[in-house]
């Protein structure tokens, strides 16, 4: 071989070796020689949950596009992170200072302070993805089984009683599917902490402090015992601990939901700072077609702060007592308007 040809296949294997490296790598082990997740992680990012129908069922984004929406969020933190001038009244704030997220609204019940979604998208060896969602492959979720209605708990006009709201305006779960299963970010609060045992796998969620225990090589417990976060058993796979949830409560489904599904999680430690975490929802009795997604679980520092959920929950008496009081006045609780005066 030539000094050239030598040169040439140095610097090919040099190029190949960080691919090679990462895929064949092995967590360390724990005490009971298992792969050890443990530690704190986060799953924040910017990629959204249902992808975009401009990309199709293409979900890997080419640098330039992934490089926009990231400059485009910094941009935005940026703006709101901007001091909000002193002088103005609360219903001329505008969505540079609460974030454009449907959430903040006009009035900043959430404003750049408290929020923390992240600045990138989701990465996998160097693909960058369009949508946490992959299966089916546009990104969508399915279309409901022929027959079924979507299902939904709170909402804006479910003021009767505390039943009726939604699990985390009740401090039971966290807002979304936080906890899970799956467990997908949100806003704010995405930190998680992974505990092992020999026995047990056990997740403490940031949001609303829940924690999940995931009982190894165990059995199901009988169909007609349902739990939040449902009944979770797991094994190892070479590399990889797999989750089989079953049993959930039917208020909990991700987007509805008939309680009778079944929720599959993979999590494979691919680098000292990645788990890769892939889910997959089986539900026939309410979706046509199961679905799934994978996400990337970041190292992060800790600890996890406590969630005062609600401070007190407070919120909760103050929702039902004003909702009780625009009864008496003749108005429509879940509009604060008068019932004649329509809903401008």
């Amino acid at each position: 071989m030539t000094l050239r040809a030598l040169a040439l296949a140095c610097a090919l294997a040099a190029l190949a070796a960080p691919a090679a490296a990462q895929k064949a790598y092995k967590a360390p082990r724990n005490a009971a020689g298992q792969p050890d997740l443990q530690g704190t992680w986060t799953n924040a990012t910017i990629t959204p949950l249902v992808r975009p129908a401009k990309f199709g069922e293409r979900n890997v984004l080419t640098r330039e596009e992934a490089e926009a929406q990231e400059q485009a969020t910094r941009d935005q933190v940026a703006r709101a992170d901007a001091p909000t001038p002193p002088d103005l009244k609360v219903t001329e704030l505008r969505n540079a200072d609460c974030g454009p997220d449907g959430i903040s609204g006009f009035n900043c019940g959430y404003n750049q302070g408290w929020k923390d979604p992240g600045d990138t998208v989701i990465d996998f060896n160097g693909e960058k993805r369009a949508s946490i969602l992959v299966e089916p492959a546009n990104g969508q979720f399915p279309p409901l089984k022929p027959g079924v209605e979507r299902r939904r708990f709170g909402g804006p006009g479910s003021l009767d009683g505390p039943e009726a709201r939604g699990l985390g305006e009740r401090c039971i779960l966290s807002f979304g599917s936080s906890a899970g299963p799956p467990m997908l970010p949100l806003m704010y609060n995405n930190t998680y902490q992974i505990v092992q045992t020999r026995d047990a796998v056990i997740i403490e969620v940031e949001m609303v402090h829940d924690t999940r225990i995931v009982r190894l090589n165990a059995k199901h417990h009988p169909s007609n015992i349902r739990t939040w976060m449902g009944d979770s058993i797991g094994w190892w796979e070479g590399e990889t601990l797999v989750i089989a949830t079953i049993n959930m409560r039917p208020e909990q489904g991700l987007r509805g939901g008939s309680g009778n599904q079944k929720v599959t999680e993979w999590l494979t430690r691919i680098s000292p700072t990645t788990i890769k975490y892939r889910f997959r929802v089986e539900d026939p009795d309410y979706y046509a077609a199961p679905y799934a997604g994978e996400v990337a679980f970041r190292a992060t520092k800790g600890p996890i702060y406590e969630y005062a959920c609600h401070e007190g929950n407070y919120a909760m008496a103050g929702i039902l007592a004003g909702a009780r009081e625009a009864e008496k006045a003749g108005k429509d609780p879940a509009l604060g308007v008068g019932r004649d005066e329509g809903s401008n």
